[in-house]
């Protein structure tokens, strides 16, 4: 019989609302200093904190389900983002350009997002699940951050290849894949105290430390 978690309904939703306000804040390129980064890189890499939560606690069964719930409702943001900006405005409002230019569909960019997001996100879950097995459990530390560095090295690259080549010259592209390389795996140390200390509470909390010893890891099986 199914186990009735108490906070995966709790971690499942926010690690939605992480994707899309990335998504969202992505519309803006930022610049600090000799960085240079879209905005959403300053959310985004809470996706992975959860999604290594996710695993470690849950197993990558249920990170799957939570991985395509993410794409899902990024999918359905873009069609309600496509729908709205198609409809004509009201003739008294004037923010139709800046509305687009913001929350416009680009199709380049949606499909960079998507295919780098599902891409990027399983290849973070399918190695922390692996990595727990063959250490029994062990070296959280590493297995956390070796992840992520597969898994956001996989994310930023599809999403720039897809996104930009051709739009932006390629010494800038470059900038933006290392500053945003270099951000995301630096927030996922610097956050690493905090991740040990919520995955530790939440096996406690939930009776479960799952082991992916006889799972399927197919991306695409959804139970």
């Amino acid at each position: 019989m199914p186990k009735n978690y108490r906070f995966i309904d709790l971690i499942t939703a926010t690690f939605v609302a992480v994707l899309i306000l990335s998504n969202i804040s992505s519309t803006k390129i930022l610049s600090l200093g000799w960085f240079s980064f879209d905005g959403g890189t300053i959310i985004f890499p809470l996706s992975y904190i959860f999604g290594d939560i996710l695993t470690e606690v849950y197993g990558y069964a249920r990170s799957r389900r939570v991985i395509w719930t993410g794409f899902a409702m990024n999918l359905l943001m873009v069609l309600v983002f496509w729908i709205v900006g198609k409809l004509p405005p009201a003739l008294d409002w004037p923010y139709q350009d800046s509305f687009m230019n913001i929350l416009g569909v680009v199709p380049r960019i949606v499909l960079g997002s998507l295919c780098a997001f599902i891409v990027g996100e399983f290849m973070n879950s399918f190695v922390l699940a692996k990595l727990k097995v063959k250490t029994n459990g062990k070296f959280f530390f590493v297995r956390a951050i070796g992840s992520t560095v597969v898994g956001q090295f996989f994310d930023t690259t599809i999403f720039l290849l897809i996104a930009f080549v051709g739009v932006l010259p390629l010494n800038l592209i470059w900038v933006i894949w290392v500053s945003n390389y270099i951000f995301k795996i630096g927030t996922e140390i610097i956050l690493y105290p905090l991740t040990k200390r919520i995955v530790a509470w939440l096996k406690k909390q939930e009776n479960e430390d799952y082991y992916d010893r006889d799972t399927n890891f197919s991306p695409i099986v959804i139970k």
